[in-house]
């Protein structure tokens, strides 16, 4: 793999997780009314919610930073972990479970970010680590379900749970219920599409795609930080392109399998780029 493209994919990892902790952190700091019910989940009453938003803020996007400034394994475990969490919080508290498929990009970035990171321990400096033949493909995998996972999940409000404050933003644009759910069942294929066989142009496409539905956020009258805080959304199927560029993530299922247990996948490529030429026969 080209060092060049490495450290590109490591910093635009960096770079997601960096906006997706700001973005959070800050409606931790101007307080959001719908995080009240997560922090019933573990028993805290609702006039104490209101005074840890900001404390969980502020954690937040220190962690952000120390990502983007001083990023430390310690650090991007506990993000991949409490981004999980975060996400998990939502049918703890009643809400789908698509909630937390939506948010697939707050826990599956960080963890590609952990996967394809060197340092000499979990309170040392990260740096961008070479990356042999088996392990792009496991990052690849994991981009690829966080991919998959965050487009099923946001089409399955639109087809499957019809979430209000989707229906708001499409109706800010004019769209009706019915294009609700023609755009979600669309999102959930554009999922099951990444599952079955990637592709550049594929790829490219479902980051402008997300990176429209998600504005779709502000121009409905949201604070920006809805948007910002999905830059791993964004950038899971970015960095999935990259990897992709390289021969990896791509091709039939049961060869990436094979790839990620160790056996020889049968693509003509992929073959040719692991196993070495027989010498010729001499005369």
């Amino acid at each position: 793999m080209n060092r060049s493209l490495e450290s590109r994919l490591y910093w635009l990892l960096r770079a997601a997780v960096f906006t997706e902790f700001i973005g959070h952190g800050a409606f931790g700091i101007i307080t959001k009314k719908a995080w009240v019910p997560y922090f019933g989940v573990v028993g805290i009453p609702p006039a104490w919610a209101w005074k840890l938003m900001p404390i969980v803020g502020c954690v937040d996007i220190l962690a952000g930073l120390s990502i983007l400034l001083w990023p430390r394994r310690a650090v991007v475990l506990y993000m991949a972990i409490w981004g999980f969490w975060t996400a998990l919080l939502r049918p703890l508290a009643g809400e789908t479970v698509w909630e937390t498929l939506d948010r697939a990009g707050n826990y599956g970035v960080p963890l590609a970010l952990l996967f394809c990171s060197k340092s000499t321990g979990w309170a040392a400096r990260l740096h961008p680590r070479p990356l042999d033949f088996v392990s792009r493909n496991r990052i690849a995998w994991i981009l690829r379900f966080t991919t998959a996972a965050l487009l099923i999940g946001h089409g399955a409000f639109g087809a499957v749970v019809r979430k209000p404050q989707l229906t708001q933003q499409l109706a800010s644009i004019g769209l009706s219920k019915l294009a609700e759910t023609v755009l979600g069942g669309f999102e959930i294929a554009l999922g099951l599409a990444v599952l079955l066989q990637v592709s550049g142009p594929l790829l490219l496409f479902i980051c402008g795609w997300k990176l429209a539905t998600e504005f779709l956020y502000p121009l409905s009258g949201a604070p920006i930080w809805e948007f910002v805080e999905r830059g791993a959304s964004y950038a899971a199927p970015l960095a999935l392109f990259l990897l992709n560029r390289q021969s990896l993530g791509s091709g039939p299922v049961e060869n990436q399998i094979q790839t990620l247990v160790g056996k020889t996948p049968v693509r003509g490529d992929l073959l040719a780029s692991t196993k070495p030429h027989a010498p010729h026969p001499s005369n």
